[in-house]
């Protein structure tokens, strides 16, 4: 991509960050290292995560296309990606509602999806980034849109659960610090209305992946990126 291939417009608003990386070329861009993921993760400092130049153009005009033929992303990820029944509301005011099994988050695993980000951040090779879409709404603060201490405790027991123990059963002392969580506030979103945390996870066994995912999770992750129309 070159410096001067820039979009004329977009479908979301373009943080100066973003426009610093499009100016970029995909040689010059320095992907997130994990030391480097772990520090802003740990600082909080989310608006920092960006993807390379090259998807990031591409990401641009396939969420453009995307509401144009659904209306919105979360339309798009709820039908195609999570297949997912919303309840019918009389309002369009407020995110979807979903039947559950069990209220508390992540408690019924019929109540959350496990799949790959299908537009990852750039992350050097070897870091897998991975989405779990939940069916009810994390707590959140209503001042900024961050999570409560609670809900940031309820991802953290899950994801050690779900994610850590698992490697570490496989991998032994070799699995730690290899998994790391976040969950975008609310002004970050580009999916807003369905819950999800973000899982970025070093140096996976595909074997392991495949038991989160599903074998085929990549493979539809393409082919649904791939069906929306773009005009590249």
């Amino acid at each position: 991509m070159s410096r001067s291939d820039q979009p004329s417009s977009a479908p979301f608003k373009l943080t100066a960050l973003d426009r610093a990386i499009l100016s970029q070329t995909d040689e010059e861009f320095q992907p997130h290292t994990w030391e480097n993921l772990k520090t802003l993760i740990a600082e909080n400092r989310l608006d920092l995560l960006t993807r390379n130049p090259s998807d990031l153009k591409r990401y641009i005009k396939w969420t453009a296309a995307v509401k144009a033929h659904h209306g919105s992303v979360a339309n798009f990820v709820l039908k195609e990606r999570l297949k997912w029944e919303v309840i019918p509301s009389e309002t369009t005011d407020g995110p979807p509602k979903f039947e559950v099994k069990n209220r508390e988050p992540f408690a019924d695993e019929n109540d959350y999806k496990i799949l790959p980000n299908d537009w990852p951040y750039g992350l050097e090779p070897g870091i897998t980034h991975l989405c779990v879409w939940v069916k009810t709404p994390l707590e959140i603060r209503p001042e900024d849109g961050d999570m409560t201490d609670d809900a940031r405790e309820l991802v953290d027991k899950f994801v050690t659960k779900k994610f850590r123990e698992k490697l570490r059963e496989l991998e032994g002392d070799a699995a730690e610090d290899r998994v790391l969580w976040f969950k975008n506030w609310v002004s970050l979103q580009s999916v807003r209305g369905v819950d999800h945390v973000h899982v970025l996870i070093r140096d996976a066994p595909l074997n392991l992946l495949n038991s989160w995912t599903g074998p085929h999770a990549r493979r539809e992750s393409i082919e649904a990126v791939a069906a929306v129309k773009v005009p590249y």
